[in-house]
């Protein structure tokens, strides 16, 4: 009885992930990066009540647009598809279009425990939205695999949550002054503004909305 010799291990290759990676990947991850980055300046706004790191919050967030749209125009022009590349937007989108403006509304004053609740409730719609994007998307692509219409309001539209407190900054009306003022009952808080980004997360994960996509 002969036994044959055991297979030699592959050599293990470093940062074998990254080779992978197409361009269009390190776009995303610029997006990604961008939204991080806004939620460590909302953050650091917070430690230090520095209005000027706000700012730098409001300013990643259309630079992270900038990739969100340029990574699937490379991707296209490229034609190299991605293993990783839907996955990877998805995530980078969570971040930047979702954690990063409810931390943003957060910073601004949004803080009560129904505000919290309110703000939470955004970001779980904005994740099942895009898990629901990436599950559809073969379904409602046209025989060219190009997808027709969005159900739902894309994640990047949150965006606008961000113009309004922009805006609100602007004319100092954040914290205790934000726009809509306070409702107290007992132990809990809302402030009115929040309702902005509750419509914004029911717009998300609605069936009935179809946007066309461009």
């Amino acid at each position: 009885m002969t036994t044959e010799p055991p297979r030699a291990r592959r050599p293990r290759r470093h940062f074998s992930m990254i080779r992978t990676f197409v361009l269009a990947d390190f776009v995303t991850l610029g997006n990604g990066f961008a939204g991080a980055g806004a939620i460590l300046a909302a953050m650091q706004y917070l430690a230090t009540q520095r209005e000027h790191w706000l700012w730098v919050a409001f300013g990643l967030m259309p630079v992270a647009l900038v990739m969100d749209v340029m990574d699937g125009r490379i991707a296209r022009w490229r034609f190299k598809k991605s293993p990783l590349g839907a996955d990877l937007d998805s995530l980078a989108d969570v971040i930047s279009f979702g954690m990063a403006p409810a931390a943003l509304a957060f910073a601004v004053g949004m803080r009560g425990s129904l505000d919290v609740a309110a703000l939470l409730y955004f970001v779980a719609c904005g994740i099942s939205r895009l898990a629901r994007f990436n599950v559809t998307s073969a379904e409602l692509a046209d025989a060219t695999g190009k997808v027709k219409y969005f159900e739902g309001t894309p994640i990047p539209t949150s965006l606008a949550l961000v113009l309004v407190l922009s805006v609100a900054t602007w004319n100092g009306r954040i914290g205790e002054r934000l726009w809509g003022g306070v409702w107290e009952a007992g132990p809990l808080t809302l402030h009115p503004l929040t309702f902005l980004y509750v419509l914004s997360g029911s717009a998300m994960i609605s069936k009935t909305l179809r946007i066309p996509k461009i």
